[in-house]
């Protein structure tokens, strides 16, 4: 057993001796060495941190907390108004990430969600304010009129599928995103046959959404595609409208230093040739190259599904299931994390979320649209918190001490002594 101990150390410090001697005769091969081995967890915290996104975040990851009560006050409709009970809420604390309990988290946000105590059932109840009622009914509106939209989204999001199919349990991961309705089967799918079709799929109580529907393979045209043709028409064009061909828009985060070898990267990697997100898969990545090509597709690919999403925003975890099913065979995150000057990946809320980094100005999207104006609504009550209605209450505390202290003075003005003769009024009194 020392035997085998002792070769073993013997054995490490040969290594250690070899690694220490690489590094003063290899030093770059060294660094290389080092950036395989790191983790995906320090890749993430090695990021360049952007203000403005983190600064939406951190609003949004209670946003999220509120669609999610939301939808289940929503789902009550056999009260008028619907409501849920505090009790029931409170058991899905945990779940919903509630960590100082439902009541703590419901009276933050005054301007949403209003507690009442309902007598004949002897228990709190939650209901939403007049307002929140108001956004929730405006926001259906918008989703129902942009209904040729969103089929014109989930056709895209079929075309992109190697198989043009997906399974259903991955579309509903994002139905919110994609901005479909909430009954989007019935209204989206069944409405459409010469679209879309439900099958079976392999495993039990599974189904696959197909596209039935026949399309040439330039019937679609990619977000960035728009985005090349405006800027070669600009009159102020500098860049070569041959190298912007294969190129993207990156908009790196403020502060962010640039060395001239990730310039040159990004530079190389602008300019090469790549297989559209509509555009049949046909090479595999058998050399270094087509390796490279087919990461550069993948990039496409996330940047047109970000591109049709409502808020150019999705949780990472949610496109990881389309994944195989656009044929990317690499880790998600890390593919964002590879392109700072695309995407901004921010990890508040217990979540890792990915924003479209030219779609976003000063943390509000550059073109919005009906249901994104909608949710913003709402998304500026939960910024709100307290704010107003704290003012709100003291006024109206304040107006009704005034009010008690001048009933006070009048009553006793009656009872003990006259009205000042300066006020020009004139003393009653009360005869009993």
């Amino acid at each position: 057993m020392f035997v085998i101990s002792s070769q073993r150390s013997s054995n490490a410090c040969r290594m250690r001796t070899y690694t220490i001697k690489s590094l003063f005769k290899h030093p770059f091969t060294f660094s290389i060495t080092i950036r395989s081995k790191t983790t995906s967890a320090q890749y993430v915290a090695s990021r360049a941190r952007d203000a403005t996104f983190e600064k939406l975040m951190d609003k949004y990851k209670n946003f999220v907390k509120v669609i999610a009560i939301q939808d289940l006050i929503l789902s009550n409709p056999n009260k008028t108004p619907p409501c849920i009970s505090l009790d029931f809420l409170s058991k899905l604390s945990q779940k919903l990430h509630l960590n100082r309990g439902a009541p703590s988290f419901l009276r933050k946000y005054p301007h949403i969600f209003h507690i009442f105590y309902d007598p004949t059932k002897s228990q709190p109840f939650c209901r939403l304010t007049g307002n929140a009622l108001e956004i929730s009914r405006k926001e259906e509106e918008a989703v129902n009129a942009s209904l040729p939209l969103v089929v014109d989204r989930l056709v895209r999001l079929l075309f992109m599928s190697t198989s043009k199919s997906l399974p259903l349990r991955a579309v509903f991961k994002v139905w919110r995103e994609l901005g479909l309705p909430d009954d989007f089967e019935d209204s989206v799918i069944v409405k459409n046959p010469n679209l879309f079709r439900l099958c079976d799929g392999n495993e039990p109580s599974t189904h696959v959404l197909k596209l039935v529907g026949e399309f040439p393979g330039n019937h679609f045209t990619a977000a960035v595609e728009n985005w090349r043709v405006t800027e070669c028409c600009r009159e102020d064009c500098s860049v070569d409208r041959m190298g912007i061909r294969y190129s993207f828009k990156h908009v790196y985060p403020p502060g962010m230093r640039l060395s001239k070898s990730f310039r040159a990267k990004v530079k190389e990697w602008q300019s090469l040739p790549y297989l559209g997100p509509y555009e049949d898969l046909t090479e595999k990545k058998k050399t270094k190259a087509g390796h490279k090509r087919l990461e550069k597709r993948a990039v496409a690919i996330v940047h047109e599904f970000l591109s049709l999403t409502v808020e150019k925003m999705v949780e990472v975890e949610k496109i990881s299931h389309f994944r195989n099913c656009f044929g990317i065979d690499m880790n998600i995150r890390d593919l964002f994390l590879d392109h700072p000057g695309m995407f901004y990946v921010s990890t508040k809320g217990k979540r890792h979320t990915v924003f479209l980094r030219e779609a976003y100005e000063r943390g509000r999207l550059i073109d919005p649209n009906p249901v994104y104006d909608v949710r913003r609504k709402l998304l500026d009550l939960v910024f709100l918190g307290r704010h107003d209605m704290l003012e709100l209450t003291r006024n109206i505390i304040e107006q009704a001490q005034a009010n008690q202290l001048r009933a006070t003075q009048l009553v006793r003005g009656d009872v003990l002594k006259p009205f000042s003769r300066r006020a020009g009024l004139t003393y009653f009194k009360p005869t009993c």
